[in-house]
């Protein structure tokens, strides 16, 4: 397997590597990735689950992946994340957290509601506080999580004080974006400065071979020094071979083809499509077994021909329909 590059992240002074792993599956029991309950063998137990967390992270290091993402409302995952790395002496990797949702499924896989979004100044502090009892000097980045323009945190001025606090304490300070508005958040993101100096150097982003419409002011943002991380690469399972969706069997046919030539699968075709933009800093990986990681990884430096692209700008869906069919997925 080639060997993951590391890049620099945006202007800031942090190096990552160009595949990363994200925590959102591996950290509670409930997630809406297709096979999620599989994966994990429905095995919830806490001690299993750090274990299962341990064997991924250290697998996902072997390979070369030194950035790892994580959040307050992923149940556990700081502290598995924290445990992997305190066990292991990892203090070379780069970890970013999010704030602003939080945890309520009280460890079931089903819930009515399996967190609570609030990006009031109180849950910020709250957060932040516990991400830093956690995570202590490992934290790296810390992401809003999923700002929009409904949720007003990017007027409120509070939040903003207290995020530009934080920025002085030397942490990347950055926000997750969600919903069919990526782009007009991020533009808004953009413009919130001081003295020319941006306070966001980070956006974590959905963006893959279904969805692209928040591609041009992602490049912008590369283009202003902030690193790009992206997330939802395999649309939640939905770019993978367990996609059964009647009305995707067409898609489906092309990306098999094209995943037929390279000798590869359908998610390695997904990565390797999100790694050929070259303002991506890191692409995540949310594999929850060794095979899962595996495949994906085989997406690394995967080189894509001109028939590929073309082939693949066919399957691009409407920004609306594809956030509609994503808040359809079920938690498992």
């Amino acid at each position: 397997m080639s060997k993951i590059s590391i890049v620099p992240f945006g202007k800031t002074n942090l190096y990552v590597s160009r595949i990363g792993l994200g925590l959102a599956a591996l950290g509670r029991p409930g997630y809406i990735n297709l096979g999620h309950g599989k994966d994990l063998e429905e095995n919830y137990n806490i001690d299993a689950m750090q274990n299962r967390s341990s064997d991924i992270l250290t697998a996902a290091a072997n390979a070369g992946i030194t950035y790892f993402d994580t959040a307050r409302s992923y149940g556990k995952a700081e502290e598995f994340l924290n445990h992997w790395l305190r066990t292991n002496h990892h203090t070379d990797c780069v970890v970013g957290s999010k704030w602003g949702y939080e945890y309520t499924a009280e460890w079931n896989v089903t819930a009515q509601h399996h967190e609570v979004k609030n990006h009031n100044l109180e849950l910020l502090k709250k957060q932040w506080g516990e991400s830093i009892d956690i995570l202590q000097e490992q934290l790296n980045i810390y992401h809003i999580h999923s700002a929009t323009l409904e949720s007003g945190v990017l007027d409120n001025e509070e939040v903003l004080d207290q995020l530009w606090n934080i920025k002085e304490k030397n942490t990347v300070v950055g926000l997750s974006l969600s919903g069919t508005k990526q782009a007009e958040t991020l533009e808004k993101a953009l413009g919130i400065q001081r003295d020319g100096v941006h306070l966001f150097q980070s956006v974590q982003a959905t963006y893959n071979i279904l969805e692209r419409s928040a591609a041009t002011l992602l490049e912008e943002a590369a283009y202003q020094g902030w690193g790009i991380i992206i997330k939802e690469v395999f649309a939640n399972g939905r770019l993978t071979e367990r996609n059964n969706e009647s009305d995707f069997n067409d898609a489906k046919q092309k990306l098999q083809f094209i995943a037929q030539k390279h000798n590869v699968g359908i998610d390695a075709i997904a990565l390797a499509f999100v790694l050929s933009q070259p303002w991506v800093s890191t692409a995540l990986s949310g594999a929850t077994t060794f095979e899962m990681l595996e495949a994906n990884l085989k997406g690394n430096q995967l080189q894509l021909d001109l028939m590929d692209f073309q082939m693949l700008d066919e399957l691009v869906e409407e920004s609306e329909n594809y956030w509609a069919k994503r808040s359809s997925l079920e938690w498992n």
